[in-house]
């Protein structure tokens, strides 16, 4: 069962370059890819934010937003500025940071990072996964400071040394490959479309 203080952000800031600067608005099964991530987010019944810049092109979702800085553009600035909405008051409040463009993540695997305890993520030592990551409100100071380095998100979420739920307890949850697949691009969306399909047994429809 998740935990109480805990808050869902779905970060959809980023430029999305590879996929004409829309990610958010992709689309993979007839609707807009953040649906799905935000599908899963809310069956968690856990609260859920959405954070984006200012200048995002986002579908209407009727989920509440969250404008982050326009600058620096990287993936810690979206988590900041949701964490800053917990209250400090809360020794165990934290923040569920997912990417806007993993179709396949389910409530259950959520759910169960977000009841961990501190820092939590996906992957192995070594080959830690940045997003979903479980970030505590505690973990503030340190990520300004990889912020300010313009470091990857991936070596700031190593250095609060989460927990992990490793390859065999992620298998658990389902095909870890669907479950993490990133979509940052043409390719990646058509593959997504094909898994999509399989899973439903429809053809997935053409691009648009």
């Amino acid at each position: 069962m998740s935990k109480p203080g805990v808050r869902i952000a779905v970060l959809a800031g980023g430029r999305g370059s590879r996929l004409g600067g829309e990610k958010a608005r992709a689309e993979l099964g007839g609707r807009p890819l953040l649906a799905h991530v935000l599908d899963a987010a809310l069956a968690t019944g856990l609260p859920v934010l959405l954070v984006a810049k200012r200048d995002t092109p986002l579908p209407e979702l009727g989920v509440e937003i969250l404008f982050e800085p326009d600058e620096p553009r990287h993936p810690l600035t979206g988590i900041l500025a949701a964490l800053r909405t917990l209250p400090a008051e809360d020794p165990g409040a934290a923040l569920l940071a997912l990417g806007c463009d993993m179709p396949f993540l389910t409530a259950e695997l959520l759910s169960a990072l977000a009841a961990r305890e501190g820092a939590a993520a996906l992957g192995a030592p070594g080959d830690l996964q940045p997003l979903p990551a479980r970030i505590p409100r505690s973990a503030l100071a340190p990520l300004e400071g990889a912020l300010a380095e313009r470091g990857p998100l991936r070596a700031a979420i190593a250095g609060l040394r989460p927990s992990l739920i490793g390859p065999a307890e992620l298998a658990s949850f389902g095909d870890p490959a669907r479950l993490l697949l990133n979509v940052n691009d043409p390719a990646e969306l058509d593959a997504a479309r094909r898994l999509l399909s399989s899973r439903t047994g429809r053809s997935a429809p053409p691009p648009r």
